[in-house]
């Protein structure tokens, strides 16, 4: 079951960090916390957890370095960044930094919760069998070792980049609103206001389309983005 699960809480705010454990330990999670980045990444060395929960401000190793070390360490890891720091360059170093997903406080318990148990999900394998290898033309996702290639190009992206090109590719051939992404790739509908789906639309795009002649990834003004299996 989910609820099975161990977390790891990284959160030099004493109060909420106790806070956390006891309202996820109430849900039957197995938690534990650090108050400090090192003491986090030690913890994360030497325990099994099935997803971290951290804070950006935090002493020792602040939370993208920690991110970035715990990503380093296991690519599949599923991290929360919890933090007071909104603004859209923010939540795009911390996508960049590996996270999986971002909460701006103050939050609603039950929104993270929602989070842990959508990313939770995602891991416990496609709803429907779709094998290994999801393809495009000459774009292809390797989806065990998490490599991208274009043309026999590997394409270097980010763990948030990596989730919309893998939506993108499930869907090919159909137009994806920004409400399905929102919702699919960020887990959960956030501040529709935000452009941060098309800043990272953005990001892909270059990496997969701008050096090639074949334009797969476009844009259906209005309605969507739609990736197309044979481009223009």
């Amino acid at each position: 079951m989910l609820e099975e699960r161990k977390i790891l809480v990284v959160e030099d705010e004493r109060k909420i960090a106790d806070t956390l454990k006891m309202g996820l330990m109430e849900n039957g999670f197995n938690v534990e916390v650090a108050y400090d980045g090192k003491i986090g990444y030690q913890l994360f060395n030497s325990r099994k957890f099935d997803l971290v929960i951290l804070d950006i401000n935090l002493p020792g190793m602040n939370g993208y370095e920690l991110c970035q070390a715990i990503r380093y360490r296991n690519q599949h890891m599923l991290v929360i960044m919890l933090t007071s720091m909104s603004a859209l360059e923010n939540k795009i170093e911390g996508y960049d930094a590996g996270a999986d997903d971002y909460l701006v406080k103050p939050f609603e318990f039950r929104e993270l919760l929602l989070k842990i148990r959508a990313l939770l999900k995602r891991t416990a394998g496609p709803s429907e069998p779709v094998g290994n290898i999801l393809k495009a033309a000459d774009l292809e996702m390797n989806l065990d070792n998490k490599e991208v290639y274009r043309a026999g190009r590997k394409l270097k992206l980010t763990a948030k980049e990596f989730q919309l090109l893998e939506y993108l590719l499930r869907n090919k051939n159909r137009v994806v609103s920004r409400a399905d992404l929102a919702i699919n790739v960020w887990e959960v509908d956030f501040n529709t206001n935000t452009n941060v789906i098309d800043v990272y639309i953005s990001y892909v795009r270059n990496k997969v389309d701008k050096d090639f002649e074949q334009k797969l990834i476009q844009t259906h003004v209005g309605m969507g983005y739609i990736l197309k299996a044979n481009g223009n």
